[in-house]
């Protein structure tokens, strides 16, 4: 059975930083591209970063130079470093994996950018 989790999400005031991280079981992790999605009430789910096997990365253009997403194969783990954080930063952010036709998705942890 395949898990993605997350952990990591919360309160963090404006300017502040966070680090996700979602841990995958289930599949063979290092064939996955890996990658990080958010999504607000009343908008489709956009995606915030994604790395491939070969650590090839790619980046909203909102994020650039804000976030950065790793991976480590050897703990089946997923990172994304959340800098100078923004209040429109404000989402569920949720872990995904895929490799061809399959794709897994993790449940959400919600990061919330306030004073």
């Amino acid at each position: 059975q395949v898990q993605l989790v997350e952990s990591g999400g919360g309160l963090v005031q404006p300017g502040g930083s966070m680090r996700l991280s979602c841990a995958a079981s289930g599949i063979s992790f290092r064939l996955y591209t890996m990658g990080w999605y958010r999504q607000v009430p009343g908008k489709q789910r956009q995606l915030v970063a994604s790395i491939t096997r070969n650590s090839d990365t790619n980046y909203v253009d909102s994020v650039k130079g804000r976030f950065t997403i790793s991976r480590d194969n050897a703990k089946n783990t997923v990172y994304l470093q959340m800098n100078s954080l923004l209040p429109e930063d404000t989402a569920v952010y949720y872990c995904y994996s895929g490799l061809g036709v399959m794709d897994y998705w993790g449940k959400g942890t919600l990061v919330t950018v306030s004073s």
